[in-house]
């Protein structure tokens, strides 16, 4: 896009992103605002039993494409996926349904009633899924309790070298959960090395060229660590930053905007940031 060195086009994006949603002049959307999302895991306690972990795995399975409409919104919330999960006790997952997916999904149908019509062929999102919630509860029985999991976690995160290893195990272990939402499983549970490199992210570093035309989701992991180390923060930072942009989703702050959604702002970020990258 121009011949700024990758360092400094890295922090100016950065900049433009944190200029860029704070311009919107949101009421309630400012600096302290984007600090608090962008640190947001420091300020909470991580899951202390394999139940807690179990469950944030299973909602970062349901979040990718429409699997989070069809599967939280239909049920009134994700968490009432607990009702036939034994408040998220893996152990009682495979004591009570096994390998069979097919019994699992059989109970939520009768016991939570899901809104909308429940396919069953193969590749459909609530078959899928409910393969996903069985072999993350085989998965994350391997462990004792919360402390050996975060034992294991804690190897491949240390070890820079090691750490892209991490998602991989995961995706390899559990049906349904690719390299991207692996890493936003780790990265909601603090681990403050990863971020998740999704559509969003993917469409921004396209558009701005601070990646390859198409890269692969290893290469937007490796993208988001490069820019985290050239502005200083955390790749987590660096992930939220732009992803508020590409959702316009305030989480955890309903009272702002529209019950938390402030627009989805992708499209005009990159033309806002590619004319002031042209002319740095």
């Amino acid at each position: 896009m121009n011949d700024l060195p990758l360092e400094q086009k890295d922090q100016l994006a950065f900049q433009l992103a944190q200029e860029f949603l704070l311009g919107l002049n949101i009421p309630g959307v400012d600096g302290l605002l984007l600090e608090k999302y962008m640190r947001l895991p420091t300020l909470q306690s991580r899951p202390e039993t394999l139940a807690g972990i179990y469950s944030n795995l299973l909602d970062s399975a349901q979040n990718a494409s429409m699997k989070a409409g069809v599967i939280g919104r239909s049920l009134g919330g994700f968490s009432e996926l607990g009702q036939v999960l034994g408040n998220f006790d893996p152990l009682f997952v495979l004591r009570t349904y096994g390998a069979d997916w097919s019994l699992l999904l059989d109970t939520i149908e009768r016991e939570l009633q899901p809104n909308g019509q429940i396919r069953r062929s193969p590749r459909s999102i609530w078959p899928n899924y409910c393969q996903t919630v069985l072999e993350a509860a085989q998965f994350i029985t391997q462990f004792s309790d919360a402390d050996d999991f975060y034992r294991w976690a804690d190897f491949f995160d240390q070890d820079n070298r090691a750490r892209p290893a991490l998602p991989m195990v995961l995706m390899s272990e559990i049906h349904g959960i690719g390299f991207a939402l692996a890493c936003d499983f780790l990265k909601e549970l603090g681990y403050l090395n990863f971020g998740k490199p999704d559509v969003h992210i993917r469409d921004i570093f396209v558009g701005l060229d601070l990646c390859p035309p198409k890269p692969t989701d290893y290469q937007l992991l490796k993208v988001i660590v490069r820019i985290a180390e050239h502005v200083q923060r955390t790749p987590f930072a660096v992930d939220k930053l732009f992803w508020l942009i590409g959702s316009g989703r305030l989480y955890d702050d309903p009272q702002l905007g529209d019950q938390g959604k402030i627009g989805r702002h992708k499209k005009a970020f990159i033309a806002y940031a590619q004319e002031r990258l042209l002319s740095a």
